[in-house]
């Protein structure tokens, strides 16, 4: 019976999402695929140029793990990475953003990274009940958040549920959430290298959504194609509808929207519905930056960032 907490522990784990097949992992078909892939994430880890810490978190949709650097006094600064990217996307940017802010980069968990879901799939609801447990378990108050792509809609979605403690939200070309993908043909080519993934697939992917493709640290492209060769996550856009006029009226907080002047997922029309309808809120275009904005471009995407953040209103 000594076996008998762990065992209640691992029932609790896996009570929330009844129903769905319970496994040990919903993205990875093998643990020696998962492992190559996790040596891939450490690899593209060691690019950070400050001290963390990792931790692993449990709640009640799965285990998250977070990536932690920053004075432990400052305002916290929680990073959701792109599609596939995992947190270790934001190597080029961490170090500016941990000089004052207290900074989470967690994974999301049913892509490729080091989180765990209970569920086979999550609705946007349990989703932000995985965020919001976490918030909780490091007690965080004026929560600054940072989404890319279909973190930005996350962003969003969480900033205006009830009784949030969020400050501000930063949207780096957020996927979905002022209207659809503008350039769907470039965007295919995402759906093509997860369909066939190989090394020139993967070349095609970083042509279509980088500026700079020749210019992106090769540890972090092996980390990326790994994702999705080994990776089982599944497209959310359809449960990632842009948001009503009604909703971006009622986020009340300051919020930031940059893109790239060569982004395939937004393009300046966006902003004619930012500033329409959100009360509080800056535009900005980056040049010479696809949609891998935060990586293309990190220099002034970093000051502008940390320029907003620092803002008092």
């Amino acid at each position: 019976m000594r076996n008998l907490p762990l065992l209640l522990f691992f029932i609790f784990l896996f009570l929330d999402c009844s129903g769905h097949k319970i496994v040990s992992d919903y993205v990875f078909n093998s643990i020696d695929e998962k492992a190559l892939y996790i040596k891939s994430y450490d690899e593209t880890l060691k690019l950070w140029k400050v001290p963390f810490e990792e931790m692993d978190v449990t709640t009640n949709y799965g285990i998250a793990h977070i990536i932690i650097s920053g004075p432990k006094t400052g305002e916290p600064l929680v990073l959701f990475h792109g599609t596939d990217a995992s947190s270790t996307m934001w190597f080029p940017n961490v170090k500016e953003f941990s000089a004052a802010y207290r900074v989470y980069a967690i994974d999301f968990p049913l892509e490729a990274g080091k989180s765990l879901s209970n569920c086979i799939k999550l609705t946007n609801k349990q989703t932000a009940g995985f965020y919001n447990a976490i918030f909780k378990h490091f007690r965080m108050e004026n929560i600054n958040l940072l989404g890319v792509s279909r973190g930005g809609w996350m962003a969003t979605y969480l900033a205006l549920q009830p009784g949030n403690a969020i400050k501000k939200i930063v949207l780096l070309s957020p996927a979905q959430t002022f209207g659809r993908v503008s350039n769907l043909g470039k965007v295919l080519s995402a759906i093509n290298l997860k369909m066939f993934p190989s090394p020139k697939s993967t070349n095609k992917f970083f042509e279509a959504f980088s500026y700079y493709p020749d210019k992106i640290n090769g540890v972090f492209k092996n980390q990326l194609y790994l994702a999705y060769k080994y990776g089982n996550s599944k497209p959310r856009l359809l449960g990632m509808m842009p948001f009503s006029q009604k909703e971006l009226k009622s986020l009340k907080i300051p919020v930031l929207v940059l893109i790239g002047d060569h982004d395939i997922v937004n393009n300046e029309k966006i902003f004619v519905k930012a500033h329409q309808f959100i009360p509080n809120v800056e535009t900005a275009v980056i040049k010479d930056a696809g949609h891998f904005i935060s990586i293309d471009q990190s220099e002034i995407t970093n000051k502008k960032i940390i320029e907003f953040l620092n803002k008092n209103e």
